[in-house]
């Protein structure tokens, strides 16, 4: 079968014009995912105890990693975790540590209990750091007799309390523990709780460490577009089945950052045992 000239140009030029337009689709996706990572912080959790016995140290050895950014958990809810002898600190003070270390702080975690009791006292607090976001961090339900109206009741309760920290110009967050990421009968928590959370009044903070049960952040940034506040970053080893340094596991980060523009993605926080921060923070860096 013969191939004239014309056929030939119309075919090749077809075949490098996709090629072009492959590459210039990943260029554009990798422009994206460094322009998001620019700037990209820790969650205390994990260095509790460290941060505790040492806060303006722990502070600065973390800044020295290269992190830009703290997501404190707030010294009332977490008294009982080991944060209490932060509760006398007020929020400027603690801001003040905070800044001179190099960070800013402009989320932290709450739970349910203060949110209820001490609503007005935990947004005087975050006003006083300077924060822009308060997290709940978990509903915390039984986990074997939940149901999933319960979950929706719940998310309305949240949606109320969020109308008070919108009117103090805090936005409210909720973020996913795995327990979200379970189904009951055809319906999975998360998207009953994305059904009932008011998309203005709470935005959502992903966990990216439900990736070893088969839930991709990106796949919810896409899904769900505009939803989304923050991230807490987190990887994972197929081949080893365990937790490892951002950037040595299975996510795909140039995708994720890409599609966390998509979601509304403003801040990334590392959330993972403590001798993973440094490798951690040197990936985000060199992306």
């Amino acid at each position: 079968m013969k191939t004239t000239r014309r056929d030939f140009l119309k075919n090749t030029g077809f075949a490098l014009g996709s090629a072009a337009l492959l590459s210039l689709s990943g260029c554009v996706k990798k422009e994206t995912a460094e322009k998001a990572v620019r700037s990209f912080g820790f969650q205390v959790w994990t260095i509790r105890k460290e941060l505790v016995e040492d806060f303006a140290g722990t502070l600065k050895k973390m800044a020295g990693f290269g992190y830009k950014e703290v997501e404190m958990c707030s010294p009332l809810g977490y008294s009982e975790s080991g944060f209490e002898p932060l509760n006398n600190m007020s929020g400027a003070d603690m801001r003040k540590i905070i800044e001179d270390a190099g960070l800013i702080c402009s989320s932290s975690h709450f739970n349910l209990g203060e949110l209820r009791d001490s609503l007005d006292n935990r947004i005087e607090w975050a006003q006083g750091l300077g924060m822009k976001q308060m997290i709940l961090s978990s509903f915390w339900l039984p986990r074997d007799t939940a149901t999933i109206d319960d979950y929706r009741k719940s998310a309305e309760e949240l949606n109320i309390i969020a109308e008070k920290t919108k009117a103090a110009g805090i936005q409210m967050g909720f973020h996913n523990h795995h327990m979200e990421f379970q189904k009951q009968g055809e319906e999975l928590i998360y998207d009953a709780l994305m059904d009932t959370l008011d998309p203005e009044l709470v935005k959502m903070q992903f966990q990216v460490a439900v990736v070893n049960i088969g839930y991709n952040a990106a796949d919810y940034f896409r899904k769900y577009p505009g939803r989304f506040i923050s991230a807490h970053l987190a990887d994972w080893s197929k081949e080893t089945d365990q937790q490892v340094p951002i950037g040595q596991g299975d996510v795909d980060w140039v995708d994720f950052f890409s599609a966390a523009e998509t979601g509304g993605v403003k801040n990334f926080f590392v959330e993972m045992s403590p001798e993973k921060f440094a490798p951690s923070a040197e990936f985000l860096l060199n992306m």
